[in-house]
């Protein structure tokens, strides 16, 4: 089981060298992640964009754009979708986001010809190396999935159980979080909690150990869970938490990612192959791990659609 971010990036190296296509590429942190990312043998890229301005923004940031091949397209929508086609098409194994608009990078995800969709609801994947904890923290649905009901849920947590497995988790024990860990019926989160406690305990989601509803304190803590008598293999030593709703997910990235020393990567999932969505405002330690990440999971996927 990996445990830190160095050892995700020391295992996407030895899987070998993956491609990600970069929609809209004239991104000076964007292309640095890509450079930091081919000199740490995870990925290569083929770069969709203004080819002026790409070649501008690698010279000023010393990148040797010669190792690159670049696909020159002006218009944004057009770069999008061709960066897409790459993907579908298993020219390259992940997309990336660049200097391109959210909405419109992902109708291109979404097209209907050649974009990434599998039927299953899209989420977002953070996930975090916490000092003091001796295992990764798979947090969902911290960007994506606004309210999202029962049947969403559990898309979202099969999407956060590939992305865990893929990091060597084998069996990830995922903590349907809420405000208190008994089920109260004027707070439908701890409803869902429940029903999809019971739908995993009936074999109806596999591959992954669900409780719920659980605190925060009592999914991460196992003082926490032994105070409030909470047994079970996910009490305190959850590795995957379910976040009721964006509001909840999103105040929990922001508190690790600004109050703690906390390494973090992130992606978009349930889609054909991993779609790598950076903030502006993220590190290039992050980006770098995000793409490493993403690099993880192309391969078992790949690994999976073997057996």
């Amino acid at each position: 089981m990996i445990k830190t971010f160095n050892e995700v990036l020391n295992t996407a190296k030895t899987q070998g060298m993956k491609t990600v296509a970069v929609a809209v590429a004239q991104d000076a942190p964007v292309l640095e992640a890509i450079c930091d990312a081919k000199k740490n043998g995870i990925a290569n890229a083929i770069l969709i964009g203004d080819s002026e301005k790409i070649i501008s923004i690698a010279s000023k940031i010393g990148m040797n754009i010669e190792e690159f091949e670049i696909i020159d397209e002006k218009n944004d929508k057009k770069a999008s979708l061709a960066a897409v086609q790459l993907v579908s098409s298993g020219r390259a194994d992940m997309l990336m986001k660049g200097l391109v608009d959210t909405a419109t990078f992902l109708r291109a995800v979404l097209n209907k010809e050649v974009g990434l969709r599998t039927g299953r609801q899209m989420s977002h994947v953070a996930v975090f190396e916490i000092p003091g904890y001796d295992r990764l923290i798979f947090l969902t649905d911290a960007a994506f999935n606004m309210y999202p009901e029962l049947k969403e849920k559990i898309d979202i947590i099969n999407n956060s159980v590939q992305v865990a497995k893929a990091c060597g988790v084998d069996l990830p024990k995922v903590a349907a979080v809420c405000a208190v860990e008994v089920v109260n019926a004027s707070m439908p989160a701890t409803l869902d909690a429940a029903m999809l406690s019971k739908m995993n305990e009936r074999g109806q989601i596999k591959g992954c150990i669900i409780d719920g509803p659980l605190g925060l304190d009592n999914a991460l803590s196992e003082e926490a869970a032994k105070h409030k008598n909470l047994g079970g293999p996910v009490a305190g030593k959850a590795d995957i938490l379910l976040m009721a709703n964006i509001e909840a997910g999103n105040a929990m990235y922001k508190c690790l990612t600004y109050t703690t020393e906390a390494k973090n990567g992130g992606l978009l999932v349930g889609t054909s192959a991993p779609v790598i969505l950076t903030s502006r405002a993220d590190t290039p330690e992050t980006k770098l791990n995000s793409i490493a990440l993403a690099a993880l999971v192309a391969e078992f996927n790949k690994a999976s659609q073997k057996k």
